[in-house]
């Protein structure tokens, strides 16, 4: 496991936590804030971009 592959796990866990957290305290924008860095970690492990560069085509798409 490459350090980008381990980043994007870190970030899919912290991710994880942020959905979690937002439901317990109803903040939807916490919740899908956590739904995005899950999905960007899982990008990241893949692909090896970070969230700045996944966020880029997701903000161009």
């Amino acid at each position: 496991m490459n350090s980008d592959q381990f980043e994007g796990k870190w970030k899919q866990i912290k991710g994880d936590f942020k959905k979690k957290y937002g439901k317990i305290t109803d903040d939807e924008y916490t919740e899908a804030e956590g739904d995005f860095d899950k999905l960007a970690g899982k990008v990241q492990e893949r692909y090896g971009k970070s969230k700045e560069d996944f966020k880029k085509e997701v903000d161009n798409w």
